[in-house]
């Protein structure tokens, strides 16, 4: 895989590198009279116009490269600059002159330039970028880690990243980081998650519980849940086949609570960070749970069971209740975890769901400002009567399929109680259609912006 240090190098590097300037429509006539004569004439060859995303190559007198330039268009997305990564010739570029949002100019160079080449040939090694003076690369390069940890998770076919290989990722990480890690499995496992056991217990690959925590007990505590499901078939409820051919994403909400922590870690942040993971295969056998059984959670709620291929609100139900016994000041989900989602807002947009609207407002601000969009829905108390049951305290899907993220949210709401601030993100981790920055395949959704508010809410 590629280290994105390698691809946006120290400003020391800016010695002979390839000057890009930037120049928004508007600008261009202006900018286009400063240029030599046989820049200006080639550019006009070439039809360039500052129009956003159009770019050009300015050969020098002995046929090497004298500089690009890139259209802004009016604005438009500040990943799209990233493009240049792939679209230009193999060579060391800077930015020349001022190029508005920098920063996420620079980590969309690196979010381009990514490429999960696993199973393949590596692709053509992407152009070069000398980081700008007034930027913290280590910020940039740590923001593009945590997407390229994400990603190659996600991307990783269920056969090579199961319950056991995603234990080893968080394995990995904590002992980068020096973090207590503890993972629970077998007899203790089917005694104090008994949902995550049920959940698991059809599959070859035993489930478990990954935990584990880094930082100070006096430091505020933030614990970061993250759906771990390896493979989803669906259960016995078992879906078509077009619906399990992205199923090796289910465990993206656990890829991105690693990612978060990950980030955190690297920041030094003043905060006790603690991680949980249910990690299963939602399989299919003889002793697989079943649709109207009732199973008994961790928090001793019953949850009868009106659709197994509600899986992961009840693996994410126990470990939520394991971490709200120590009464977090911020308790945050990510979860791969509803269609309706992606009915409601499509698959760029997650909506994350809080009732601390000042959390929120926070939240919403940062999103924006870091190119990483999210969008607030509602935890509808009405809903409720949507899961409710007649044998148990609630039911995992309930009937008539309406409202189904909300209904998703508020399932899990219930096994949250003594948390501070409660947070819950229902991520797709995928891109379907590549788009600036963003190449088809996994994807981190609401990382940064997450990063960012933590950061905002340590400081007050």
């Amino acid at each position: 895989m590629i280290d994105p240090a390698t691809l946006l190098l120290p400003t020391s590097s800016a010695v002979d590198a390839v000057p890009i300037t930037a120049v928004a429509a508007a600008e261009w006539q202006a900018s286009e009279s400063s240029l030599p004569p046989r820049e200006r004439q080639w550019l006009r060859t070439l039809g360039f116009s500052g129009d956003s995303g159009q770019y050009a190559v300015i050969p020098d007198e002995n046929g090497g490269l004298s500089r690009a330039v890139f259209g802004l268009g009016g604005g438009g997305d500040p990943f799209g600059f990233g493009r240049l990564a792939r679209a230009l010739p193999q060579a060391i570029y800077r930015i020349d002159g001022r190029l508005p949002k920098a920063r996420l100019a620079a980590l969309g160079w690196l979010l381009e330039s990514y490429h999960f080449d696993l199973y393949r040939k590596p692709g053509p090694t992407p152009a070069q970028l000398v980081c700008p003076a007034d930027i913290d690369r280590s910020d940039v390069l740590n923001a593009a880690a945590a997407h390229y940890l994400v990603r190659d998770l996600v991307n990783t076919p269920s056969s090579a990243m199961g319950p056991e290989e995603l234990e080893a990722a968080s394995r990995a990480i904590a002992e980068e980081h020096k973090a207590k890690l503890t993972i629970i499995g077998g007899e203790q496992l089917e005694r104090d998650f008994p949902m995550i056991a049920a959940v698991g217990r059809a599959s070859a690959r035993a489930p478990r519980l990954i935990d584990f925590t880094w930082g100070l007990l006096r430091d505020p505590k933030l614990t970061i849940v993250g759906k771990g499901v390896c493979f989803d078939t669906g259960g016995l409820d078992i879906k078509p086949s077009t619906g399990m051919l992205l199923m090796k994403k289910d465990m993206g909400g656990a890829a991105h609570a690693l990612a978060l922590a990950d980030l955190i870690i690297k920041a030094r942040l003043p905060v006790r960070v603690r991680v949980l993971i249910p990690a299963v295969e939602n399989a299919i056998s003889g002793n697989a749970f079943r649709p109207g059984d009732v199973l008994r959670s961790r928090k001793g709620l019953t949850v009868e069971i009106g659709n197994t291929d509600a899986e992961g609100r009840l693996v994410l139900a126990d470990a939520l209740a394991l971490g709200d016994e120590e009464r977090p000041e911020l308790m945050i989900d990510f979860a791969t975890l509803t269609g309706a989602a992606r009915v409601a807002l499509g698959p760029d947009l997650p909506p994350f769901y809080t009732e601390d609207g000042r959390f929120a407002s926070v939240l919403t601000k940062l999103a924006e400002a870091e190119n990483d969009p999210l969008w607030r829905m509602p935890l509808w108390d009405p809903c409720y009567s949507m899961i409710e049951s007649n044998i148990a305290d609630i039911n995992n899907a309930g009937e008539g399929g309406l409202a189904g993220s909300i209904t998703a949210a508020l399932f899990l709401k219930r096994f949250v109680e003594q948390a501070t601030t409660y947070v819950h993100l229902d991520v797709f981790a995928w891109t379907p259609a590549a788009r600036p920055g963003h190449p088809k395949g996994g994807e981190a959704q609401g990382v940064r912006a997450l990063f960012a508010a933590i950061r905002e809410w340590l400081g007050k």
